[in-house]
């Protein structure tokens, strides 16, 4: 059940967002908002008394912000009845729809409302008794017509084969690098980020700290692919001279030394 109400901006909670606030882009609203008004509804829910505060909010923290900015003291909301696990999967789900987002904020969001959907509803694990049953019940549809997958996709607006590609980077791709590498433009370039995502965890750690001591993505990413530059062909031989040399006897380092003294001379 959604509520359309007007609620004090002092009565809403705002806990720990996914997507941190960003304040040129809350006085950009703030102007739009003059101008034009509020086009979206902030999402909340309702809390219990004793948290201090009587709605929580879901998604709209810019639009919140936004209206400090003006010095207003009361926003259009509309009511969820939910609790919290349902409150972040509705706020990933309404960020997923935003077009602002980059590749890894998308695949961080991902993976947010897995862990969150696993919490409240148990794990989605293939072979798990009642795992697809309770999917089915929940999701509404018949299980083995619907993975976790599809129904992710099908609530985000994603392709299931976009979903799994945003999953595979939020699963395997390190969290230090992808800190290092959110705000630039390699987080919006998805197949960099698949590249990283697929390199073993040492290695995406190599780069991390590449990144931390000033290198580039290019050149840390080359540095860890092949991190020993291969040696000449003159230089393998040398190689190969100096090892026949110590396990040759001294009756035959004698024999060689007689051998090449002719070409030492004419060097000379």
């Amino acid at each position: 059940m959604t509520e359309f109400k007007i609620i004090p901006l002092k009565d809403i909670f705002v806990p720990e967002r996914l997507r941190e606030v960003e304040e040129e882009q809350a006085l950009i609203i703030a102007q739009s908002i003059v101008e034009h008004g509020l086009i979206n509804p902030i999402s909340v829910r309702a809390t219990p008394a004793k948290t201090g505060f009587k709605f929580t909010l879901i998604a709209g923290a810019h639009r919140m912000r936004a209206f400090e900015i003006n010095d207003e003291t009361e926003i259009e909301a509309l009511v969820f009845k939910a609790d919290a696990a349902e409150g972040q999967l509705l706020e990933i789900t309404e960020n997923l729809f935003r077009n602002e987002l980059s590749v890894i904020d998308r695949a961080i969001f991902v993976q947010s409302y897995r862990e969150i959907w696993e919490r409240k509803h148990g794990k989605i694990e293939p072979g798990r008794p009642g795992n697809s049953a309770n999917l089915a019940e929940l999701i509404g549809a018949e299980a083995e017509k619907t993975t976790f997958a599809q129904h992710v996709a099908d609530r985000m607006g994603l392709s299931t084969r976009s979903y799994e590609r945003l999953n595979q980077i939020a699963q395997n791709l390190n969290s230090n690098l992808r800190a290092k590498l959110r705000g630039t433009p390699h987080a919006d370039n998805q197949s960099t980020l698949l590249k990283l995502a697929k390199l073993e965890p040492k290695k995406q750690a190599d780069i991390s700290v590449g990144l931390q001591f000033g290198a580039d993505l290019e050149t840390a990413l080359k540095a860890v692919s092949d991190p020993k530059p291969k040696p000449d062909a003159q230089t393998v031989l040398f190689s190969r001279l100096i090892d026949t040399w110590r396990r040759a006897s001294a009756e035959t380092k004698a024999k060689f030394v007689e051998h090449i003294q002719p070409d030492i001379d004419e060097a000379a």
